[in-house]
């Protein structure tokens, strides 16, 4: 089992306030890297398709996928930018908050031609890529059509986290690229409360809306797949998750409320953990997806790290100590 993640790392510089900064903490991260991880922690191998500057702190990133099992062996290295991002943790009625300074960055620069995308495909079951990336500039745009392409000609599956981000590109923008791309998507994974982008009604915790909307957008553009995030945000610290899953059947999950630790990188630990599922054939991929999802929000930083074992305990209801 083999899933090729494509998309830029970039570093994360936290603190409760921005405005009052005097210190950050710092992570990596990164859509497509989170989620090459979090399958690398369930056991399916992973390979990251990126690039990141020749100095230390690109250094430091391309040991982090190391450290966590992702292959790094289609990362390219060179002179540049790492792509910075700030998070304002949100806390009760507080949101959090995002600020991107990644213009520029080695990753936006260069193009599609400098991978070795068919290197990187070769013998693999998925390639997972996210809406982050086209938003990213012409070349970042041109690697994701490319990289799809030729996933498609290569017999491997696409998977596609729509993963809009409003203040990296506008709705008639991103709608002009997805129309473009959907059609080649065999697993669109996306929240019930983002797809006004394609057109369809915020479906919010709703199970029967956000029914129609994924099979309103699977019959629209012929995917085969589509799974749905639904969230209730009660605080900024405490959410309640759950999921649907629309293929030749309708799969649903429970309901898993969070005491939230961190809640950066839930959607792409739901990816992962959908894949994991799909790949391995769960009986209901739309728990074992939901329950990735939850156990991310416990988890500092970007990343999952967990075992297909805790998620199973969390699925089960198990939170005793372990000793």
């Amino acid at each position: 089992m083999t899933v090729v993640t494509v998309g830029e790392i970039l570093m994360r510089l936290s603190h409760t306030a921005l405005r009052r900064a005097d210190g950050f903490v710092a992570h990596f991260g990164g859509a497509e890297a989170n989620v090459a991880i979090a399958l690398a922690g369930l056991g399916v191998q992973a390979r990251h398709v990126t690039a990141l500057p020749d100095h230390d702190l690109g250094q430091a990133a391309f040991d982090a996928l190391r450290r966590y099992g992702v292959d790094p062996s289609f990362i390219l290295r060179g002179a540049g930018r790492l792509g910075l991002y700030f998070y304002e943790r949100g806390a009760s009625l507080r949101p959090g908050k995002v600020i991107y300074d990644r213009a520029g960055s080695l990753f936006s620069l260069l193009p599609p031609s400098a991978y070795d995308l068919r290197g990187a495909l070769a013998g693999a079951d998925y390639l997972h890529m996210t809406g982050i990336t086209p938003a990213l500039g012409e070349n970042a745009r041109k690697l994701t059509l490319d990289a799809v392409r030729l996933a498609k000609e290569m017999g491997v599956k696409v998977s596609f986290d729509l993963n809009f981000r409003s203040s990296l590109w506008t709705e008639e923008d991103a709608f002009a690229f997805f129309e473009a791309i959907l059609p080649s998507v065999d697993l669109l994974t996306a929240s019930s409360d983002g797809l006004a982008v394609l057109g369809q009604e915020n479906a919010g915790t709703d199970l029967k809306k956000a029914e129609l909307a994924a099979r309103a957008i699977a019959k629209k553009w012929g995917i085969p797949a589509v799974a749905l995030t639904l969230r209730e945000s009660v605080s900024a610290n405490f959410n309640r998750l759950s999921a649907l899953y629309l293929s030749d059947m309708v799969y649903t999950s429970r309901v898993y409320p969070v005491e939230i630790v961190d809640r950066v990188g839930g959607g792409d630990a739901f990816s992962a953990g959908l894949l994991y599922a799909l790949l391995n054939r769960e009986e209901n991929p739309a728990e074992f997806a939901a329950a990735a999802n939850a156990y991310k929000h416990t988890v500092e930083g970007d990343f999952l790290c967990v075992s297909s074992g805790e998620i199973r305990a969390l699925m089960a209801g198990d939170v005793r100590i372990r000793r």
